[in-house]
């Protein structure tokens, strides 16, 4: 099991992306290995939103096309941010007032924990700060 980080989505997402072609290749591999793949509807917020104001509307609404379609193949699975999972960020959030996290690293967190993924495709350090692995490394 591996779950999709913003971080991953963009690179996947965006030709000019410095980690495109890795991404792209990394993403097909695990396609192809038929690894169960999860994000959650806060990481694609994040992505739709970062895709749109920093590079274009149109790539943001291609990658949610792609994004749409693996889900509909069941290729990747979208975790939803509950009250629960909320809370469970919320006490991170705070906890780590020392580290740069966003609130939806702190939600990816804890459904990672919740659903026992040890395995993030991100290029973020913090996924191993909190005990996860990452496939991809900046």
């Amino acid at each position: 099991m591996v779950f999709v980080d913003t971080g991953g989505w963009i690179a996947i997402a965006e030709p000019t992306d410095t980690y495109h072609d890795v991404a792209k290749l990394h993403y097909a591999r695990l396609l192809m290995r038929r690894v169960r793949l999860f994000t959650s509807n806060y990481v694609i917020d994040e992505t739709m939103t970062r895709l749109r104001y920093d590079v274009s509307h149109s790539i943001a609404c291609r990658f949610y096309d792609k994004y749409e379609k693996a889900g509909n193949r069941h290729l990747i699975t979208t975790l939803w941010v509950d009250e629960d999972v909320t809370r469970q960020a919320w006490h991170i959030f705070r906890k780590y007032s020392d580290q740069k996290l966003s609130f939806t690293d702190c939600t990816s967190f804890a459904l990672m924990q919740n659903h026992g993924i040890r395995e993030a495709f991100a290029f973020d350090a913090h996924f191993e700060m909190f005990g996860f692995m990452r496939s991809l490394h900046a």
